[in-house]
């Protein structure tokens, strides 16, 4: 697998300068992690109702169980299984158990529709599939008759499963525990056979335009990452980070090896659904997420505001004009006036407090990635006492490429490349990579993977954007998302999209007008918001489709949009909106795993809406 990218990787590989004391593989990162860090509670999960535990001991036999288990069904170095749950310790456990059998794991997002399941196994040839419960196999089981290479199923949950050829992963594990008793030594020999350079997983790019792709991540690839993007933080045994984010996408699974390197106590979210639930019993230390999560809780806590009464709406308001002039000043290294700092501490009793405790009341910083945080989200946050590094990356780049720091961060950038990475601006604005952490291709696609690269191996991300003379990178738009009007002018439609967003009474938005005359919005409003608006006004609308077609809500949206935009040039300008009546998501196919929009998908859904946009007045 690794022969058709050899000559674009070399140099990416060559460029690794790990300390010596820094684990080469996955193998060697639990291994060094358990020795260092023998904890109690390694690993934590939610089960009736009480928070559980797994030691470092525990872990580490159940991972070398694990692997003996598949070797024991017969897979070998090189060989691909496939594994769709959600969050849990049995999905650290089992990408683990992988990586000590030198078997390539293919994480699958639980939201993906079953005919994308089934693109991905029949693609990758996995012989083992793993699942969370019965559920998960009832939503996806008409496709496995299509796919062939699946031998056996390997439940998480086995209650109440019936079906061929599947087992619980507990029989996997009892299995790989009689293997090691009989051949004790098979577990070191299948450990000493791992490379660095040899592929650890084939994670599937859900893209916003195209077939998704196997990106083929190697151990070096995802140790490089981790460990340099480690060292720009201050991660120590006495975090406790919340995982909530995918560990089917790179950048959950990534923090995942952070944290097990730096010996955190994990815990796992119940769900997303309890998420928040989670956050005040855990109060984790480091969280990391999508900028969506941030913008929601925002729109949570204002929303409570408003349905309290309009002078809470006016404290909120005003406390948040407080923390962003406070952030703001305290982020250019300005003095903090007297009185700001005063207004401050009242904002603080009144309305911070309750912002940080929504997270527990314990965070040091935040991470977030995937897409684009508003430098409004940014600095209320921030000026609240909940700090947020934003960061850069790809899946291509295993994933982080950028971030800031607690001791190095700048607003409207997503951070200065972390150690052993380097970063350039091709002559047409693309950011092009280089480094430990580039893929070494995707998976049967050289075409695809040739493509990817530049003639001198750096690769090519697909987006567009600046480095400022501190060393700042800042992302303007994703090449492929640049449209041109009908006049000739280029537009970038996420800072507007941002712009927008910045309005309460805005939950998504999506520009359009490609060879248009001019750009349009696509609105999904914030309905909470607008029947609180409507409760105010005496507006008698009830359901969503009567709000998006009321002559006042569409008004009142229209004038939002105005104002946040009123400083774009004239041809930038949005010129009509269109409002929809239920929310993009990633279970309909509008969005992808990260939350980031599948503009073709809009394009083509919306397709009527978007006509009937430019063909009216």
């Amino acid at each position: 697998m690794q022969s058709q990218t050899e000559n674009q990787t070399k140099q990416n590989v060559q460029r690794n300068s790990l300390r010596a004391d820094e684990p080469r593989t996955l193998t060697e990162l639990f291994l060094k992690a358990v020795e260092k860090h023998n904890r109690v509670d390694a690993l934590n999960y939610k089960k009736d109702g009480a928070w559980q535990a797994i030691s470092s001991t525990e872990m580490l036999s159940r991972i070398e169980n694990i692997a003996l288990g598949l070797y024991s069904l017969g897979l070998r170095k090189g060989d691909r299984i496939a594994l769709l749950a959600a969050n849990s310790p049995e999905w650290t456990l089992g990408d683990a158990g992988c990586q000590f059998a030198g078997v390539i794991d293919v994480p699958i997002y639980t939201t993906l529709a079953p005919n994308s399941v089934e693109y991905i196994i029949k693609d990758s040839g996995a012989r083992i599939f793993f699942l969370q419960d019965k559920e998960t196999f009832e939503r996806i089981k008409e496709v496995l008759p299509n796919c062939s290479t699946i031998e056996k199923l390997i439940f998480f949950d086995f209650t109440d499963v019936e079906t061929k050829n599947a087992i619980s992963l507990e029989k996997l594990e009892k299995a790989g525990e009689e293997l090691k008793a009989e051949k004790p030594f098979l577990i070191g020999e299948l450990i000493k056979a791992i490379e660095p350079n040899d592929v650890a997983t084939l994670i599937y790019t859900s893209g916003t335009t195209g077939e998704p792709k196997g990106v083929m991540l190697s151990h070096a690839n995802l140790i490089a990452n981790a460990t340099n993007t480690a060292v720009e933080f201050t991660f120590t045994p006495k975090d406790k980070p919340l995982s909530v984010l995918p560990l089917s996408h790179v950048f959950e699974r990534s923090a995942m090896y952070v944290y097990i390197l730096n010996g955190t106590g994990v815990h796992y979210a119940e769900s997303i659904e309890k998420a928040a639930d989670n956050l005040r019993e855990v109060a984790p230390t480091i969280f990391v997420g999508v900028p969506r999560i941030f913008e929601k809780v925002y729109a949570k806590a204002k929303l409570k505001a408003a349905q309290k009464s309009q002078l809470k709406v006016k404290i909120f308001d005003w406390a948040i004009e407080i923390a962003k002039d406070y952030a703001y000043k305290t982020e250019f290294k300005q003095p903090i006036p007297h009185l700001l700092a005063v207004k401050h501490s009242i904002a603080d009793h009144l309305v911070f407090s309750k912002l940080r405790a929504f997270f527990g009341g314990k965070l040091r910083f935040c991470i977030t990635g995937g897409a684009a945080l508003s430098d409004d989200i940014y600095l209320t946050f921030n000026g609240a006492g909940i700090s947020i590094m934003q960061g850069y990356g790809l899946t291509e780049t295993s994933p982080v490429v950028t971030t800031n720091t607690p001791f190095n961060k700048r607003l409207g950038t997503v951070g200065k490349a972390i150690r052993n990475v380097e970063i350039r601006i091709a002559d047409d604005g693309e950011i092009e990579v280089s480094g430990p952490n580039v893929m070494l291709g995707y998976y049967k696609k050289a075409d695809a993977t040739k493509r990817a690269f530049t003639e001198d191996g750096w690769f090519r991300t697909g987006d567009i954007g600046k480095i400022d003379k501190g060393g700042f990178l800042k992302i303007t738009d994703r090449k492929k998302e640049l449209f041109k009007t009908s006049g000739g002018k280029y537009i970038a439609p996420s800072p507007i999209e941002q712009m927008i967003k910045a309005s309460r009474f805005v939950s998504q938005v999506v520009l359009v007008g490609n060879e248009r005359k001019f750009p349009a919005a696509l609105i999904v409003p914030n309905f909470e918001q607008l029947e609180n608006y409507a409760r105010i006004k005496n507006l008698d609308i009830k359901t969503s489709a009567e709000f998006c077609a009321h002559p006042r809500i569409v008004n009142l949206i229209e004038r939002q949009v105005a104002e946040l935009t009123e400083n774009l040039s004239r041809f930038e300008k949005v010129k009509k909106i269109a409002l929809l009546e239920n929310e993009l998501t990633v279970e309909s196919g509008e969005l992808t795993p990260t939350l980031k929009v599948k503009r073709r998908v809009i394009e083509e859904k919306y397709c009527e809406i978007i006509e009937k946009i430019y063909t009216d007045g």
